[in-house]
C-alpha cells in the first residue's frame, strides 16, 4: 500500500477551511499540509503573510492568511516555483491579474447562483 504524504498531496485534497475568525499555527499546519516551522519560515520570506501576534508571541492566522498559505504551498510544491519566483508571482503584475480574474470569476459565479436561486424560488406548476 502506498503511503500518503501530506506535504506533497495536491491542493484539492486539503481539508475545507472552517468558518472561524482565527486559527493557531497548528491548525493552519493541518489545513495546509505544511509543518509549523515551514509556516514560520514563510512568514520571513513572504511579506504578505503576517499573522496577528498576541500574548507570548503566539500567532493567530485569519482566513485570508490560510488562503495565502495554500496559494504559496501550491506555487512551491505543486507548480515547482522557487521561493523567489513565488514571491515575485504573489507581488507582481501576475498577482494583480490573478486577483482580477478571481474577482471576475466570483462575480460570474455569484450571478449564476442568483439565477439558480431565482429558479428555485419560482412557484412550481402542478
Amino acid at each position: 500500500m502506498l503511503e500518503h504524504n501530506k506535504a506533497t498531496s495536491p491542493q484539492h485534497e486539503l481539508p475545507q477551511i472552517p468558518n472561524k475568525r482565527y486559527f493557531t499555527i497548528g491548525e493552519v499546519s493541518d489545513l495546509c499540509g505544511v509543518k509549523p516551522h515551514v509556516l514560520r519560515y514563510w512568514e520571513q520570506e513572504f511579506p504578505q503573510l503576517k499573522p496577528v501576534k498576541r500574548r507570548g508571541n503566539r500567532r493567530y492566522y485569519q482566513h485570508g492568511d490560510v488562503m495565502l498559505v495554500r496559494q504559496i504551498r501550491g506555487l512551491l510544491y505543486d507548480e515547482g516555483f522557487t521561493i523567489v519566483g513565488a514571491r515575485q508571482r504573489l507581488s507582481g503584475d501576475d498577482a494583480k491579474e490573478d486577483k482580477l480574474q478571481r474577482h471576475q470569476l466570483a462575480k460570474q459565479l455569484r450571478q449564476e447562483l442568483e439565477d439558480v436561486l431565482g429558479i428555485l424560488r419560482r412557484p412550481r406548476a402542478q
